[in-house]
């Protein structure tokens, strides 16, 4: 940082007004469109029927499509990386995969923009404030970007900054991602997944609001102290706006960095990890429901896992906790009209569901459950669990007769038991689950 403040350099600014977003979805939508156009033309030229699914899912649309979202960040990207995580219950196979893509394509704002940003919430001069400030990020997601920072008394901190316009245009930006899923091919006939936007919009919300967050880090870090397994940053108040989240740094590795570590350690970290979405579900009554993995690192000089990222805390309601620990027990002992009635309490399926999807979503979760019944670690590496899952959701999700949604709370929940399990697969872990439930569910 220079005598007169930060460098700034040039780069590709977040489109802020509503016109120029909207103008953004404009162009992805018309962009697909010609390319369905120039697909259909192609296929009849040989002879063939035109599948409109099949023309709406081809790699250049999704280069179009996650290339536009990542440009416009904010709700636009989140959306698309909350439906990534989907299991195939909701949307079908192919479009999951498109919207995958945007998981780790965030990019940051220009710093340019960085400094009318915190002029804004800190007013001019703020630099002052800082011995040294980065204005390059050292990381960037949907909502916001982060830097590092050391204030003159040598505080180490790590500064999110959330980007312009974010706030203003979560609602049509929802209704304008919502606009291009219901483009004809892309989900089954009479799906209403407007309860399912109503609560991304309420989360992202949420989300968005920094000040919230500043609350949630520190209640997990009052639910959490003196864990000698996991660490929460330290919340610096007197930083923290509406739109600008400052906490301590966290010097730690990604868990990308243990995959060549002792099984022990990889078990360890796992089972960790695992049990706490467990207390999450069971005693916090609040779950970090976002399972990107970059929000867990590891900090190999005290062997503690760190923990960041409170935005996406969402609570728990006592009445899905109980059904939760009723399912877990008939998950493990009961029998196949006890494990549907709790199915349907949460709502993997409604009352009107046809008897064959219901059995197609039961035979899902019956296998999904199998680890869960092993009286022996279940190996995760070892598993092709997840890839049987992925092929019984597309299957599920394909089906164009069934537009059942389950409720958004239990969708997001998955979302984050679908992380982990992630997480475990990648850590090639062996962990004893059954134990696990058992301790939670009462059996």
């Amino acid at each position: 940082m220079g005598e007169d403040g930060p460098d700034f350099d040039k780069g590709a600014a977040v489109p802020t007004g509503r016109a120029a977003r909207l103008f953004r979805f404009g162009g992805i939508a018309s962009g697909i469109a010609g390319n369905v156009a120039a697909g259909g033309l192609r296929a009849l030229a040989s002879g063939k029927r035109p599948d409109l699914g099949q023309l709406l899912l081809t790699p250049a649309n999704t280069r179009h499509l996650t290339d536009g979202l990542s440009h416009l960040r904010g709700a636009a990207l989140k959306l698309g990386q909350m439906l990534s995580m989907d299991t195939g219950l909701v949307l079908p196979g192919e479009l999951t995969a498109i919207l995958a893509r945007m998981r780790d394509d965030a990019r940051h704002m220009p710093p340019k923009q960085l400094q009318t940003t915190l002029n804004a919430e800190w007013g001019t001069g703020w630099y002052s404030r800082f011995a040294r400030f980065d204005v390059r990020p050292f990381a960037a997601a949907s909502i916001g970007q982060v830097h590092r920072a050391v204030t003159h008394d040598g505080q180490d901190l790590a500064i999110k900054v959330q980007y312009p316009g974010v706030r203003g245009s979560i609602d049509s930006d929802v209704d304008n991602v919502a606009t291009l899923l219901r483009m004809p091919g892309l989900m089954p006939r009479g799906m209403d997944i407007s309860p399912l936007l109503a609560e991304a919009k309420r989360q992202l919300h949420a989300e968005a609001d920094y000040l919230a967050e500043a609350r949630h880090l520190v209640r997990f870090a009052a639910l959490l102290d003196g864990s000698d397994v996991f660490a929460v940053p330290t919340l610096h108040e007197g930083l923290c706006t509406p739109q600008v989240l400052a906490m301590s740094f966290m010097d730690s590795a990604p868990l990308d960095s243990l995959l060549d570590a002792p099984q022990a350690l990889r078990d360890r970290v796992a089972t960790a990890l695992i049990d706490l979405v467990l207390r999450e579900l069971f005693q916090f009554g609040a779950m970090q429901t976002d399972p990107n993995l970059a929000n867990y690192r590891y900090d190999p000089k005290t062997g503690r896992i760190v923990l960041l990222d409170f935005g996406a805390v969402q609570p728990i309601a006592p009445e899905l906790a109980a059904d939760f620990r009723i399912l877990g027990r008939v998950a493990l002992e009961g029998g196949e009209a006890e494990t549907r009635a709790a199915m349907l309490r949460i709502g993997y399926f409604g009352p009107t569901t046809a008897p064959h999807h219901q059995d197609l979503i039961q035979s899902m979760f019956n296998t999904a459950m199998g680890p869960l019944r092993q009286d022996t670690p279940h190996d995760f590496g070892r598993s092709d669990l997840m890839e049987t899952l992925r092929d019984m959701g597309m299957a599920i999700g394909n089906d164009r007769d069934l537009a059942h949604v389950p409720p958004a709370a239990t969708l997001f929940l998955h979302r984050k038991i679908g992380g982990m399990y992630l997480m475990a697969a990648k850590l090639r872990a062996r962990v004893a689950l059954r134990p696990m439930i058992e301790a939670y569910c009462g059996t």
